[in-house]
C-alpha cells in the first residue's frame, strides 16, 4: 500500500517559523491524526501536504517518490477539506459537488448518492447560499463519496456537524481506509477513531518571530 511521508519539515509563514524539524509517514490504511492547540500548525501542516504552501527545509513523498517531481499527480491523488467551508453560494448544492468532482479530473462517483450519504439529497437543487452551516460542512464531506482518491486530508472536520453527521463521516473514513486510502486528520483534541497522533506543538518555536533557518 502507498506511503506518504514527509520529513525534516520546516515552515516559516506570518514572520514566524510555525514548525521545524517535523516528521510523519503514514500508510494505506492508516489515519494521522493531528492534534495541538490554535496557532501549532495543524491547519498549516495540511497545506503543505497538499502542496498549497512551500517549506523552507525538508520534503514530502509518496512511496518514496519526490512530491516535487509530481506536484500535479499529487494534487490528483487527494481531497482536501479545508476549516473553511469552499461552498460557491451561486450554484447549486449539486452543482457545487459537480464542480469539484470536475476539478479532480474524475468522471465517476454518484453525486446523488453521495448528497444522500450525508443526509442532503433533498437539497440537491437548492442555492448553497442558503445552507446552515452544518449543512454546508456536509456538503464539503460529500466529496469524500463522490470523488475518489487515496489520500483525505481534513482540517477539523467534525466542525459544525451533529452527533448523527459525525457518525456518518467516521463511518466514511473506516471505508476509506479499509479499502486502502490514507487519513491525516486535524483535530483540537485526540480523535476516538483508531490511527496515530501526531503532536504539533513539539515541533513549534514559540520563538522564532522575525528569524527565518539559516
Amino acid at each position: 500500500m502507498a506511503q506518504f511521508s514527509g520529513s525534516g519539515l520546516t515552515c516559516f509563514r506570518g514572520e514566524r517559523i510555525v514548525f521545524r524539524g517535523l516528521d510523519f509517514d503514514v500508510g494505506g490504511g492508516g489515519i494521522l491524526h493531528l492534534i495541538g492547540p490554535n496557532g501549532s500548525g495543524k491547519s498549516t501542516l495540511l497545506r503543505v501536504m497538499a502542496g498549497l504552501l512551500p517549506v523552507i527545509e525538508g520534503g514530502l513523498a509518496w512511496d518514496g517518490a519526490p512530491l516535487a517531481e509530481d506536484r500535479d499527480g499529487h494534487r490528483a491523488r487527494l481531497i482536501f477539506v479545508g476549516h473553511q467551508d469552499a461552498v460557491k453560494g451561486a450554484l447549486s448544492v449539486a452543482e457545487n459537488l459537480q464542480f469539484w468532482r470536475a476539478m479532480g479530473g474524475s468522471a465517476t462517483g454518484n453525486i446523488e448518492a453521495a448528497l444522500e450519504r450525508f443526509n442532503i439529497g433533498g437539497l440537491a437543487e437548492l442555492p448553497a447560499r442558503f445552507l446552515s452551516a452544518g449543512q454546508r460542512r456536509r456538503l464539503n464531506l460529500a466529496r469524500l463519496a463522490a470523488v475518489p482518491a487515496a489520500l483525505w486530508l481534513l482540517d477539523e472536520p467534525t466542525t459544525s456537524l451533529d452527533t448523527a453527521s459525525a457518525a456518518i463521516l467516521e463511518d466514511e473514513i473506516k471505508r476509506h481506509t479499509g479499502n486502502g486510502g490514507s487519513v491525516v486528520m486535524a483535530s483540537h483534541g485526540r480523535d476516538p477513531s483508531d490511527g496515530r497522533v501526531l503532536e504539533l506543538d513539539r515541533y513549534s518555536d514559540r520563538n522564532s518571530v522575525g528569524a527565518a533557518v539559516s
